[in-house]
């Protein structure tokens, strides 16, 4: 019953994703807004359905703890681990607002909640700013794109084939249909999964630091895979970026405002896995800007790193007598290592731009 479970699960998960894709990208085209906005938009929020259901129903059992620990796992895994498959299966060349305008603003909602939890909760008035910025956030993103519509208006090369309502109706309806079988596919995912580490012996603790976190993010992984796949990488890019940002923003919003008391965050959260969040945003900015491309080196670099956290995660724990060493080795080699190298190839992509006397 569970691999069957497990195979309708990742079934349900690549149909939802090629209809969310292709509604998205038709949508988009019809309308005159670019790709990289409803990826950031309408994919992103969609895809982070279940992170927001996750968090609400862990506030509202009294778990705080869990909700901002699922939305701080979740961006960690959106980045390292879907950007990195994503970016191995296909390079994804990364626009200049993503890199200029997206990434910025990731890392600074990144910021928001490790200042926000300074106190280890986020109160109802900090949850109600967050939303707030959310809700400036997206109007400031189709002000934005119906700016750049209006002076493409005279080009008449630019201007978008109408959709008409009929048309309009069945991407919506895609849309929505994509969106149900992404939510039931990570739903019947997670279910087998976790029958199946159970079966092996491994602890509840474990399961939930890794099958569950990476298990709300299967739609974002679906969905930035597919649109990889046919050629829609503003989508793949923007739907991770504006994940992330609308987990922080929205989830934590939502969340922090039906929590009774508010959001409680737990030491540990504030003392590893928020930084390690934020670190994986600000990394962003030179992986993105080497050739204004995700290689596929920085794609296994990016999953390497996510296997390395999650290996921590199981070893702490674990309270195994190897994590310490395991910690020494990422932080004194490894870690380092990573950061000359991004150095170095920004410095050759730099000087590479520079115009041949």
């Amino acid at each position: 019953m569970h691999i069957l479970m497990f195979v309708a699960g990742l079934v349900l998960l690549v149909i939802g994703a090629e209809f969310l894709v292709r509604g998205a990208a038709r949508l988009a085209a019809g309308f005159g807004v670019s790709p990289l906005v409803v990826g950031l938009t309408i994919v992103a929020m969609g895809t982070s359905s279940p992170e927001l259901a996750v968090s609400i129903g862990a506030a509202l059992e009294g778990e705080s703890a869990i909700a901002v620990g699922n939305v701080v796992g979740s961006n960690i895994f959106n980045v390292l681990f879907i950007l990195g498959v994503s970016a191995l299966i296909i390079p994804l060349a990364v626009s200049t607002q993503v890199v200029r305008q997206e990434v910025p603003i990731m890392i600074g909602a990144s910021a928001l909640l490790i200042v926000f939890g300074l106190d280890r909760v986020i109160g109802h008035l900090e949850a109600i700013i967050l939303l707030l910025l959310l809700a400036a956030y997206t109007v400031f993103l189709v002000v934005q794109s119906r700016a750049a519509e209006s002076q493409a208006a005279d080009d008449p090369a630019a201007k978008p084939a109408a959709l008409g309502l009929r048309g309009v109706s069945l991407q919506v309806l895609l849309i929505v249909v994509g969106l149900g079988l992404l939510v039931l596919g990570a739903n019947w995912l997670v279910t087998a999964a976790t029958a199946f580490a159970r079966m092996f012996g491994v602890t509840d603790l474990v399961i939930g630091l890794t099958i569950v976190a990476a298990g709300t993010s299967m739609p974002e992984l679906a969905t930035s895979i597919v649109a990889a796949l046919r050629g829609q990488r503003d989508i793949a890019i923007g739907n991770v970026v504006g994940s992330n940002t609308f987990n922080i923003l929205g989830c934590l919003g939502v969340t922090g405002l039906v929590a009774p008391g508010g959001l409680v965050i737990a030491d540990a959260v504030m003392h590893f896995d928020a930084w390690v969040m934020f670190a994986v945003a600000v990394a962003c900015v030179p992986v993105f800007l080497t050739g204004r491309c995700i290689a596929r080196w920085e794609g296994a670099m990016f999953v390497l790193y996510y296997i390395a956290y999650a290996g921590y995660l199981v070893l702490m724990a674990q309270q195994h007598a190897f994590l310490e060493r395991y910690s020494l080795v990422m932080l004194g080699f490894v870690v380092p290592l990573t950061a000359v190298t991004l150095v170095v190839a920004l410095m050759r992509d730099r000087g590479s731009a520079k115009p041949q006397g």
